[in-house]
């Protein structure tokens, strides 16, 4: 490809919408157009590194024996209904009507559509295991769309599902999955960590993040500084406090007057208490009950645990009308003595204060002295709350340490929750009917991408690792008018051309310097400059984007010592 004839229209200055690395670059290099909130037009070169992605997705789909194939984007409302999603996906599932009224809507998912699939036309447990996955676009309307293709209304992904006969069949497609995820990440350049996760609106009980470390992930994830434990916090377990002295001697429960104190700030000050001493307790509306939350003060509460820990489709923060019916105060201050008809959920380490301080469940009052048990009982104690960095590994003991993570891939085990809901059975050896087992495994296709560029940056542009780069090599002539720098140029770019090598050559009539802005925005691996001076001792220069290797080589071997650093460079499968 000649640069003076690729569609790659190169911004200087960076976009103002653009608030990360990935976004910045992915604009500026050329590579994608806005084409409404969320949702972009891919322009060649990005097209290219699309394409290398999901190459090597497919690749290690099919070594696993997954079969490809395409459903439709499009999906009746009928199959959703079956399994309860139509009205529980909520506001982010575009929804959308026919002609005739009939209710459709763009696939965010497609459980149920493969599932009515497999129902239809797999009957025996001679047909089982099954792999099957596309490649696809997805839409999912979110509220906030936000870090270009990193959190798109519109994106591309792989979803694989499994169909086994029981959960060792399960087992073992989640095992090949969970293998060749490490194997994808590794081979598009990717430093990514499979962490235990929340499974969300998918369901299931077991389930994979494979999440990149980087300051733009929007995932909040701990992981063990000793042994590989990793999880995002909405599932990472908190280490149950240690046993409590239960002779402890607490004296008599005792209101106080606290007028205007609200916050956990105001409280500690107000009464000269420390924030571990203090029981927080959270009012919330789950599936339309009252349920009040209550943790240590210096805990955060963790909403997906809560969640969880209730079986709650909806959950959300009470209003402030309902705070006050619940608890009979206003917001700020609750407490979980006294309260009549709603349940309590409490974390194991608010459940440990001996002698904490509590909301009074009356305006401007709080109490002191209060003890678990003697003042109040917990309904349920569950791990309900936020880990943090420096806590100890529920492994291994080692202390945690905390980042931030894009989630690239997820794999889930679903188990028969799909299979039931829509009759997909199969009849085993004896002629017994029985629900099939699945799995779930999806990868972001378009947000690899972003995550690629997330770890592989500097403040030039991109840095392409080889094996997704839009093209290896670019050659650059420091002036392509002059007769003797354009015909080395153009017969070198045949020559790698004709080596299989994807190559560009900027024959453009622009000053050197910037051709060369424009070869490290872009981020080919690997530049060979042609210019006056090395020509002199029929030479060129290599450069690889990444700094380890500058080096003058003969004309003539040129050609070799490329694919010699290409092969070096390119993972293997």
């Amino acid at each position: 490809m000649r640069m003076s004839q690729l569609l790659a229209p190169t911004l200087r200055e960076t976009p103002a919408e653009a608030e990360i690395a990935s976004h910045q670059l992915l604009l500026r290099a050329g590579m994608m157009r806005k084409t409404a909130a969320g949702m972009y037009t891919y322009l060649p070169l990005a097209w290219r590194v699309l394409r290398k992605i999901m190459d090597i997705v497919r690749e290690e789909m099919d070594a696993k024996g997954g079969q490809e194939l395409l459903m439709s984007i499009v999906q009746p409302a009928e199959l959703w209904r079956e399994t309860g999603r139509w009205e529980e996906y909520g506001d982010e599932m575009f929804r959308l009507k026919d002609r005739h009224g009939r209710e459709f809507c763009l696939g965010p998912t497609h459980e149920e559509l493969i599932t009515a699939l497999v129902r239809a036309d797999v009957k025996s447990y001679r047909q089982l295991p099954l792999l099957l996955y596309q490649i696809a676009n997805k839409y999912r309307d979110e509220i906030r769309p936000r870090f270009g293709v990193m959190r798109g209304r519109e994106f591309i992904m792989k979803d694989l599902y499994s169909f086994d006969r029981d959960e060792a069949g399960l087992d073992e497609s989640y095992r090949k999955m969970y293998d060749a995820y490490t194997r994808i990440f590794r081979r598009v350049g990717l430093d990514a960590r499979p962490v235990e996760a929340d499974s969300g609106a998918i369901g299931g009980d077991v389930t994979h993040e494979f999440m990149v470390l980087a300051d733009a992930g929007e995932a909040a994830v701990v992981y063990c500084t000793r042994c590989d434990y990793a999880a995002n916090t909405e599932r990472a377990e908190a280490v149950p406090p240690p046993p409590g002295d239960g002779d402890m001697a607490v004296p008599a429960m005792e209101p106080v007057a606290t007028p205007g104190v609200r916050t956990l700030d105001q409280l500690t000050s107000f009464l000269q208490v420390s924030p571990d001493q203090v029981l927080k307790t959270l009012i919330y509306e789950a599936d339309g009950q009252p349920v009040a939350a209550v943790v240590r003060g210096d805990h955060e509460l963790n909403e997906v645990k809560l969640k969880r820990v209730l079986g709650a489709t909806v959950l959300a923060m009470a209003s402030p009308e309902l705070v006050e019916h619940a608890t009979g105060a206003p917001v700020g201050f609750a407490g979980p003595v006294g309260l009549q008809g709603v349940r309590i959920v409490a974390d194991p380490y608010a459940v440990a204060v001996a002698d904490a301080v509590a909301g009074a469940n009356a305006a401007d009052q709080h109490l002191r002295h209060v003890q678990v048990g003697r003042d109040w009982q917990a309904d349920v104690v569950a791990d309900i709350r936020t880990v943090t960095s420096g806590e100890p590994c529920p492994r291994c003991g080692a202390p945690l340490a905390a980042a931030r993570g894009i989630e690239v891939g997820q794999i889930f085990k679903l188990g028969t929750k799909y299979s039931e809901a829509l009759g997909a059975t199969y009849l085993d050896e004896h002629g017994q009917a029985r629900p099939m087992v699945m799995g779930c495994y999806g990868i972001g296709i378009s947000r690899t991408m972003a995550a690629i560029i997330e770890q592989h940056h500097d403040e030039n542009g991109i840095i392409w690792p080889v094996s997704v780069a839009p093209y290896h090599v670019v050659i650059v002539p420091v002036k392509y008018e002059d007769e003797r720098q354009r015909q080395v140029a153009d017969q070198l770019y045949q020559s790698l051309a004709e080596a299989g090598v994807e190559v560009v050559l900027d024959d453009r009539a622009e000053r050197a310097g910037v051709k060369f802005k424009d070869a490290d925005l872009l981020g080919f691996p690997l530049r060979i400059t042609i210019g006056p001076r090395s020509l002199e001792e029929e030479q060129v220069e290599l450069k690889s984007r990444d700094g380890r290797l500058e080096e003058r080589v003969p004309i003539g071997a040129a050609v070799g010592r490329v694919q010699e650093w290409i092969s070096a460079a390119m993972p293997r499968p």
